[in-house]
């Protein structure tokens, strides 16, 4: 599989079903067979329309579509989006709000490099930018990245990460989704050990595999019944001379795209078939329920090579963050170095991807955090979409993940008593009382004697 030939075969492939598409629809759209009232003729019409556009959207990157917010001042403020940092493999990005007071929150979004964009957390963005100012990882499609670059695999990753949290400093939250979830982890505890005043205020983990063996999935049987050189040889392939990225070797987002519908091949079918019909009634719309969903599920891109498997090696197979031996740029990466940062995972009950105890595992690694800076909410009913852009995620987890930020918003002056309680029940950091002047003391001696009081420590470069 690991040649060109492979990878221009399954292009030319897709290429033609676009082609085939477009043709039907004109073909079928002629004024002189509107002269025969066939139904065939619609049907037909409507398969094109539906095959070209489906086909289509699998080599574009979608657009994230947020061109403004409601604000408190009843107006609607227009979002530009701005690059912050910019790399070969991914950008750190900025959601602009203008003309709006810059708000406290400031959220860096870690997005999946997993097969799609980073607009897969499109409704994620949207739902966050009226209460904080929002950042994301904007990951680049690998057969645009010319082999000069060079490798990019999940230390590389890690190390974007530990790039991007230095850059925006101190005051972050970051919120991990998915399979970043991990990398995340561990460039927070790089930061820890190697740049402490770099560390963000708090990380929050939703639905990724810290531990995969917690609990078994579809994903983590498939990793331990592969072989790595099985893997290489039937999901790698070089990418071919229509791309910058010519000769890169990558898992391909055509090749992701098969193995994603193939797991639930009957419910997509049907979901076309459906969405046929109606477009041969005319009740389709280009923004309707199924064009909205399979615009983004569709659109992928293509990883590199060395950055999957050393997921599937290290992550899953070898188990390195679940056993805190994960090592970046030869220095091992200690999670419990991790002493100030407040941390806190969401799970999903029906989450069939990272089923539920994979991502609170790593609450029990953080042996350095203090109950007090722990949490972790388990939503009931919800699959793994739900939890970071469904339902679930806007009306019940959004909320605890802005209340946990602001509950860890300041650091306190002293630190708050652990408590005996389990770390996986959601628990809010308290702050000390200060302690009282004197009785005898002076207005004067009390107020003077406060200034004098050693200043807290509050996570902030000086």
């Amino acid at each position: 599989m690991r040649y060109m030939a492979t990878y221009d075969l399954m292009e030319t492939m897709r290429n033609t079903n676009q082609w085939l598409g477009a043709s039907a629809k004109a073909f079928a759209s002629y004024p002189g067979l509107a002269l025969s009232p066939n139904p065939m003729v619609q049907w037909v019409a409507a398969w094109g329309e539906v095959t070209e556009r489906s086909f289509a959207r699998m080599v574009a990157k979608p657009d994230w579509g947020i061109h403004s917010i409601p604000s408190e001042d009843g107006r609607d403020h227009i979002v530009s989006v701005e690059p912050v940092v910019e790399r070969p493999f991914g950008d750190l990005i900025r959601f602009h709000v203008q003309g709006r007071p810059e708000k406290k929150r400031k959220v860096m979004l870690v997005a999946p490099m997993s097969g799609h964009y980073a607009t897969l957390l499109r409704s994620t963005v949207a739902s966050l930018l009226p209460d904080a100012e929002v950042y994301i990882t904007d990951w680049h499609n690998a057969r645009d990245i010319p082999v000069s670059a060079g490798k990019f695999d999940i230390e590389d990753y890690t190390l974007y990460l530990v790039d991007f949290m230095r850059e925006l400093g101190p005051d972050t939250n970051v919120i991990a989704v998915c399979q970043p979830a991990p990398l995340a982890l561990a460039a927070t505890a790089y930061l820890a050990a190697e740049d402490p005043k770099a560390q963000p205020r708090t990380l929050t983990l939703i639905g990724g595999p810290i531990d995969p063996d917690a609990a078994a999935t579809d994903v983590t049987d498939f990793g331990r019944r592969i072989t790595m050189g099985q893997l290489e040889e039937t999901a790698i392939q070089r990418v071919g001379f229509k791309y910058k990225g010519v000769g890169r070797m990558v898992y391909p987002g055509l090749l992701q795209l098969a193995s994603f519908m193939s797991m639930n091949g009957e419910r997509h079918s049907k979901a076309f078939q459906d969405q046929i019909l109606r477009v041969t009634k005319g009740e389709a719309a280009d923004h309707d329920p199924h064009n909205r969903f399979y615009d983004e599920y569709l659109a992928v891109m293509d990883m590199t090579a060395e950055f999957y498997l050393s997921t599937v090696e290290r992550i899953f197979k070898g188990g390195e963050i679940a056993r805190n031996a994960f090592v970046v740029n030869g220095k091992k990466v200690d999670i419990s170095a991790i002493t100030s940062v407040a941390v806190k995972t969401v799970e999903g009950s029906k989450d069939d991807i990272s089923a539920p105890g994979q991502c609170v595992a790593a609450l029990d690694l953080l042996t350095g955090l203090p109950d007090s800076k722990k949490a972790s909410h388990l939503e009931q009913g919800a699959g793994h979409y739900g939890i970071f852009a469904g339902k679930s995620w806007r009306n019940n987890i959004r909320p605890l993940v802005l209340d946990f930020i602001d509950a860890n918003a300041e650091q306190p002056k002293k630190a708050a008593p652990e408590k005996a309680k389990s770390n996986v029940t959601p628990i809010k950091a308290e702050l000390a009382p200060e302690k009282k002047a004197p009785a005898k003391a002076k207005p004067k001696t009390t107020a003077k004697s406060q200034g004098k009081s050693k200043p807290r420590n509050t996570g902030k470069s000086a």
